[in-house]
């Protein structure tokens, strides 16, 4: 392999992991603004899948500029090998971390040994943080701290007209997080009990003991008892489910309350005004900043990572089989 090349996993077209392929592709060169990073560890998340199966059920007006073949992937950790002209504030062996160029791109071309991306997307690696750790963070991450502590942009949500803000969280709260034991679940409780809020966990009964270790001050088995059933008067409702069935929790909110859906929901703008329920979703974005917030809550144990499994980069196809069978305990990473 020559210096211009480098390992990558690549989809030639849309379908099933079977579409992933190890092989030889071009490696990246840093353009003005941009990091060139050797990876040591990737995160995978949906919108890796999303990707390779082409996005079906988004409309075409929500689907981000693709072209084939694709590198799929954002979540990375790595080493920084090379700067482009006018970066400031990194140098070359750095260890940083960053949701690459989301989302403008569902391209962000993670899985490979190399990528290259805005300096401003990444952040340092704290040095209590493994590369694991690190890259299984960002999306997810970013996604619960953009929800509930501070979105950070102004940017329109490509959902809805109404701009999101996140709720005050304190010591009087109760927030329900539903899909507690997932990607953005997991850490959404955590950053909730940062704040001091009293935390409600909804997952199967097998997360019991994960999310209490993690501070989970209630716990619903939603394979035993429907949570909108059992559940009255919270203040807010991170859904990391969504769809269709988010807009049972709206019996569970208190006037005044918030409903996030973070993935599609179907609900009525009447009635949640009529049961004085906010409800908003967005869209999470690149903001190394950020990171950087959520690196040192790592770094100082506020916040821990789960890893659900991990595989080699070349084994990509099995990790995609792996999330396809669901009930993830935290996230699938990739390591180079």
């Amino acid at each position: 392999m020559s210096s211009s090349t480098m390992n990558a996993v690549r989809l030639h077209e849309y379908g099933g992991p079977e579409v992933l392929r190890y092989e030889t592709a071009p490696k990246p060169e840093p353009g003005p603004g941009e990091l060139l990073v050797r990876m040591r560890a990737i995160g995978a998340n949906p919108p890796d899948w999303y990707a390779r199966e082409g996005m079906p059920g988004v409309p075409d007006e929500l689907k981000p500029p693709v072209t084939l073949p694709l590198i799929p992937g954002t979540d990375v950790s790595g080493v920084v090998e090379d700067l482009g002209s006018g970066v400031e504030g990194f140098a070359a062996g750095d260890e940083v971390f960053a949701m690459l160029n989301f989302p403008k791109t569902l391209q962000g071309a993670a899985y490979a040994e190399y990528v290259t991306a805005p300096a401003t997307d990444f952040a340092r690696k704290p040095a209590g943080v493994s590369h694991d750790h690190a890259a299984a963070v960002a999306m997810s991450g970013l996604t619960a701290w953009q929800y509930l502590i501070d979105l950070g942009h102004d940017h329109p949500s490509p959902f809805q007209e109404a701009q999101h803000t996140p709720a005050p969280l304190d010591t009087t709260s109760t927030v329900l997080v539903n899909g507690a034991a997932g990607g953005v679940g997991h850490l959404a409780l955590q950053l909730a009990k940062w704040r001091g809020a009293r935390v409600i966990a909804v997952a199967s009964g097998d997360h019991e003991a994960f999310l209490r270790d993690l501070g989970a001050d209630e716990f619903i088995d939603y394979t035993k008892v429907a949570p909108e059933e059992v559940v009255r008067d919270v203040d807010l409702v991170l859904d990391c489910v969504g769809g269709p069935r988010s807009r049972r929790f709206l019996r569970t909110i208190k006037r005044g309350g918030s409903l996030y859906p973070v993935y599609f929901g179907e609900f009525d703008d009447e009635e949640n005004a009529r049961l004085g329920i906010t409800v908003t979703l967005t869209q999470v974005r690149s903001n190394g900043a950020q990171l950087a917030e959520i690196g040192r809550l790592l770094e100082d144990g506020t916040l821990r990572v789960g890893i659900d499994s991990t595989f080699a980069l070349k084994d990509a196809q099995a990790a995609h089989e792996r999330a396809a069978r669901g009930h993830l305990r935290g996230k699938i990473v990739l390591t180079v």
